[in-house]
């Protein structure tokens, strides 16, 4: 089974960031708790002696996976660990302190709400469940058959009720916040009309693959593409048939690149295409095929069919700049040069 599938929903690397720092704070707030109990309630020297070390061992655990680089990077199963030792811990202190009637089994509820917010249904249903097993073993009763009986039973189903119901809310809550997140970031990042990234969006994504080329003296290139078309589409046809152009130059491009290809909508009837990994050779090669694609697929109008064409113009690193700014100007140059030059064409930069 997929990690997607075992963690639901799924978190990325700067939100599992975050969940370890909420989670380190849950589980010095436990030690705090536990630490308050034996302070407050001064219980007699073999439970103080058992709650010590509990909290000792716990301790440790947290500092080993928060703060020596135990764990180098964030995954859920750290945070699965973490959650189960969690119960562990809050497990032995209930052991010393009343079982299941003790006032810090309530502390149970502090794992759910964090296995609900980073881990997803299926993992905290299993947690919800290992608590159950703990609460049964913590007030095993002294006739095994007493389990069966209906007083026994009413007195289980009101401690972990709370938990089943805090589980059920919380993932609820998670999921919906997630949905929302994820709408808007895919708002702010991605043109309205055609899907593609924006200019900001890919700004970014650029500056990180020209920091990679730079250091690893790997290629990439940029095509920079622009409608011969749309102004006549527009004229002819309807502002509506225009977009429906553009979004139509979109798909034949996108089925010309590969998933580590990065295209955005520059603004108006201008597109850009990052390449990483690519030299210029290659990059003309790709640059033709999405020519030849957008002049042979036509817009189908209420009218007539209409034939399309775009002109493209490509640069390249370290070719013909030092970063990715630079190698972008080029690359616009290239392209007014393949406008001059008769339009429907492919121009690779030149001084």
């Amino acid at each position: 089974m997929s990690l997607k599938l075992i963690f639901d929903p799924a978190l990325s690397a700067e939100e599992l960031r975050g969940f370890t720092r909420t989670i380190a704070e849950i589980e010095w707030l436990l030690l705090i708790l536990v630490l308050l109990y034996q302070v407050v309630l001064t219980p007699d020297e073999e439970v103080a002696s058992a709650l010590a070390m509990a909290m000792f061992f716990f301790a440790a655990f947290v500092l080993s996976f928060h703060y020596t680089n135990f764990y180098r990077k964030e995954t859920h199963w750290k945070l699965t660990i973490e959650t189960g030792m969690m119960i562990l811990f809050i497990t032995w202190a209930l052991a010393y302190t009343g079982g299941a009637e003790s006032p810090l089994h309530n502390l149970y509820i502090l794992v759910v709400i964090a296995s609900a917010l980073t881990l997803g249904k299926i993992v905290t249903l299993v947690e919800v469940g290992l608590i159950v097993a703990c609460t049964i073993w913590l007030q095993y009763p002294r006739d095994p058959r007493d389990l069966f009986s209906l007083p026994y039973a009413t007195i289980l189903l009101a401690q972990v009720t709370p938990l089943l119901l805090v589980a059920y809310i919380t993932t609820m809550l998670s999921a919906d916040i997630r949905r929302a997140y994820g709408h808007v970031k895919l708002q702010a990042e991605t043109d309205e009309l055609t899907g593609v990234l924006n200019m900001r969006a890919f700004s970014a994504m650029a500056e990180r693959v020209a920091h990679q080329a730079e250091r690893y003296a790997r290629p990439f290139s940029v095509l920079m593409i622009d409608s011969d078309s749309l102004k006549e589409v527009n004229d002819a046809h309807g502002h509506e048939a225009g977009n429906r152009l553009l979004r139509l130059a979109v798909e034949c491009t996108q089925r010309q690149l590969r998933q580590t290809d990065l295209i955005a909508r520059y603004g108006g009837d201008e597109f850009v295409v990052l390449l990483p990994e690519t030299p210029c050779s290659g990059a003309a090669g790709v640059a033709e095929r999405i020519r030849k694609a957008i002049e042979t697929t036509p817009l189908v109008t209420r009218e007539k069919q209409v034939n399309a064409t775009v002109s493209i113009g490509i640069a390249g690193y370290p070719n013909h700049g030092v970063d990715f700014e630079s190698v972008l100007e080029k690359a616009d140059h290239a392209m007014y040069a393949s406008k001059s030059g008769g339009k429907n064409r492919v121009t690779l930069f030149s001084a």
